[in-house]
């Protein structure tokens, strides 16, 4: 059987990065919620 977390960080930076969070509306929520909650990191690294 093959491993089903193949890590890749451009993927992963695609996905979840903050530049693909700040493209939708729904995406800013999320941030500002981080913010809000006072998340020492904004999106994954």
């Amino acid at each position: 059987m093959n491993p089903t977390y193949k890590p890749s960080k451009l993927k992963r930076a695609r996905a979840c990065g903050f530049r693909n969070r700040m493209k939708t509306r729904s995406g800013r929520e999320i941030i500002n919620a981080r913010r809000q909650k006072g998340r020492a990191k904004l999106v994954t690294k």
